[in-house]
């Protein structure tokens, strides 16, 4: 008789009884909503919150001589002005300039990089490479929690149980929370002040409580999987597996590299593809330029992609922007649902159009085919000018909102343009749009936020 398979939820998430609903996050069960989304959304604007949504993303590690060049031509960032306990915002590209892989790269020595969300791809072009360096993959052991609101540092120093002012926009350094050695990084994607903790898998419960104990009394909630995907449209930071895709299997080389580890392209291997876009996969990639990161460029160096780039940049062709949803339109697809007629398709009860399922097994390569992605065309004057994803409804401003990747041209203020809503072959809706303020959300920023001004451990 087979055994039942217990459900795999995330061992470093404690379970205290408030979780609404879970669903597979990855390889693991993980917490959706806790206290209803519309909260959720509210906690990094008004207190705080502590989110462990990405917790269980790809950590890995190059250490060794060779560490800084193997950044360095692998990535369009500079690295050799990088100090220890700074950051990049990472970009791969392939060389299209397509962007292959985007995270975070710390650095925790001069010869030592600690990455977040850049594997599979960063050990593939590592193994290729001839360098005197060695890499590591950390997923499953390492965990990273966010405290982001005008609360977190507050709260964070409670939980170290120390000062923890002196660390700026973009840094890290250790710290002990408990009986455990954490890196304290500032930086989040609520766009408000905001934080990350890292730390070894083992420590993570033991961490989560400290900071949740910390919290309590100062307004902090706990943050769900559906208001955490909010943070990043209304913040204005385009998300990979959510409002784009990475060519991964656009490379033949790569693309053997993860059929040969079953399960590693999971995110990218034969998605469905939602929304009037259609089934063209590569119509919905993106550049450095579309998302708006042309700045993270620096062209003093050699880096994979660096000629294709140089051609964009002669005239870049879009760039990202809000777009803000015509209500009467948004209302009209919803009711259709309830008359004599052929409906238009749902806009989804959840406030944005991520899935979380656990897909289907390829029998043939061991893949799971599991990642959806929804994007829709942008249309002026009957004229196809991009494309829009990560639609997401703002309770704080009470709004339809999207991000537009779409003609320069078109990236104004006050813009108005369509959004084609529904899939090939099934009733159309255009959804009248404007280009509104990016980013949505009008909070102090974490870069700008002057610290000093909140009340320190006594």
């Amino acid at each position: 008789m087979t055994q039942p398979t217990l459900i795999p939820f995330n061992p470093v998430i404690p379970f205290h009884g408030d979780v609404k609903s879970f669903a597979m996050l990855g390889p693991l069960q993980g917490p959706m909503e806790y206290d209803g989304w519309r909260e959720e959304s509210q906690s990094w604007k008004n207190g705080a919150y502590l989110g462990a949504a990405i917790t269980w993303g790809p950590a890995y590690t190059v250490k060794g001589p060779d560490a800084e060049r193997f950044f360095s031509e692998n990535f369009v960032n500079d690295f050799a002005t990088m100090p220890v306990g700074g950051f990049r915002h990472g970009i791969m590209c392939d060389p299209q300039g397509r962007i292959m892989m985007d995270g975070v790269v710390m650095r925790v020595a001069q010869d030592e990089f600690y990455t977040c969300w850049l594997s599979p791809y960063i050990d593939y072009a590592l193994s290729k490479g001839s360098y005197d360096a060695v890499g590591e993959d950390l997923m499953g052991q390492r965990f990273l929690f966010q405290v982001a609101g005008p609360k977190s540092l507050e709260i964070l120093e409670r939980a170290a149980g120390a000062d923890l002012h002196d660390i700026n926009f973009g840094r890290h350094r250790m710290a002990r929370i408990g009986n455990a050695d954490v890196r304290i990084f500032r930086l989040g994607m609520a766009g408000s002040l905001a934080y990350e903790v890292h730390g070894d898998v083992g420590d993570g419960q033991d961490v989560f409580n400290a900071i949740w104990e910390a919290g309590r009394g100062l307004g902090m909630q706990k943050l769900g999987q559906v208001a955490y995907m909010l943070n990043h449209t209304e913040d204005g930071f385009p998300q990979a597996y959510y409002h784009f895709p990475y060519p991964w299997y656009e490379d033949a080389g790569f693309a053997a590299y993860l059929d040969a580890r079953p399960g590693a392209g999971w995110m990218q291997y034969q998605p469905r593809l939602l929304g009037s876009m259609g089934g063209d996969i590569k119509a919905r990639y993106v550049t450095p330029f579309d998302t708006g990161w042309e700045n993270r460029i620096k062209w003093d160096h050699d880096f994979v992609g660096k000629q294709a780039l140089q051609e964009m940049a002669k005239a870049p062709r879009r760039t990202v922007a809000t777009l803000e949803w015509n209500t009467e339109d948004v209302a009209d697809v919803y009711a259709s649902q309830f008359r004599d007629e052929e409906p238009y398709e749902p806009i989804s009860d959840r406030p944005n159009d991520i899935r979380y399922d656990p897909g289907t097994l390829d029998q043939a390569t061991g893949q799971i085919r599991a990642f959806t992605y929804h994007q829709d065309k942008v249309m002026k004057d009957g004229r196809e000018v991009g494309f829009s994803s990560g639609r997401a409804v703002s309770q704080t401003y009470r709004r339809m909102i999207s991000l537009g990747f779409i003609e320069r041209d078109l990236a104004k203020i006050g813009t108005e343009v369509v959004v084609l809503w529904g899939s090939p072959g099934s009733r159309q809706k255009e959804i009248r749009a404007t280009v509104a303020r990016f980013p949505y959300l009008q909070v102090e920023r974490n870069d700008k936020v002057d610290v000093e001004k909140i009340p320190r451990l006594v």
